[in-house]
């Protein structure tokens, strides 16, 4: 029987191996003639043409019990906390008895730790450092179309923040199992060396967990 990989807010990256879904308002009207051209030429973004509009909040147009991986990078965190919750709730929904979910978030300790040594320091701008590290900062209201644009269908900053202990216990409440902190392709799934970026994993933590 074929497997079947599915990845959400996979942004550009968007292996043909994988079924790749993100809920950009970007991918949704770049596939109109005339707005989509006015968005491509103002935000310079162009999603590569196997990404499909999927929310995975409101539940990815796939099979339940049929996915034998499930990978997220840098997508939770622009979730509120609710949002979270529910995401993962849909993610073990779509995987098969056995079927593996990596996922990998930026680091609120490491940014947490940062501050403080910072602060340790008398770096007057630790503040500063830390609202912009963890994109939870907004530095200013965006002015002019292109700004707009870029801030309205960005989705840039992050709305709930992760360490490895918080995110952990709402993969274990969502109902996973065999939970563990992970590396970048340390997976006994191949199909993942697929889809990973070593660079997404810098000041950021990764978790796997089993259905």
């Amino acid at each position: 029987m074929e497997k079947r990989y599915v990845q959400y807010g996979c942004g550009l990256s968007a292996p043909k191996e994988w079924e790749n879904f993100d809920v950009s308002p970007t991918l949704r009207i770049q596939k109109f003639p005339i707005i989509g051209k006015l968005a491509r030429k103002r935000l310079n973004v162009v999603f590569p043409k196997n990404v499909k509009y999927g929310d995975i909040i409101k539940g990815l147009p796939i099979d339940l019990d049929s996915c034998d991986g499930v990978f997220c990078s840098h997508t939770l965190e622009h979730l509120s906390f609710n949002d979270c919750k529910m995401a993962l709730k849909n993610t073990i929904k779509i995987l098969k008895p056995g079927g593996i979910f990596r996922c990998v978030v930026p680091d609120l300790e490491s940014a947490a730790i940062t501050y403080l040594q910072n602060i340790e320091s008398k770096n007057r701008n630790a503040g500063n450092i830390f609202l912009n590290d963890t994109l939870l900062g907004v530095e200013s209201r965006p002015k002019g179309l292109k700004n707009f644009l870029s801030s309205f269908f960005g989705n840039s900053h992050h709305l709930w923040m992760w360490d490895k202990y918080s995110l952990y216990e709402e993969i274990k409440n969502a109902g996973f199992k065999s939970i563990r902190i992970c590396e970048f392709n340390d997976s006994e799934d191949d199909f993942f060396k697929l889809v990973e970026d070593v660079g997404r994993f810098n000041y950021a933590i990764a978790l796997e967990a089993k259905k």
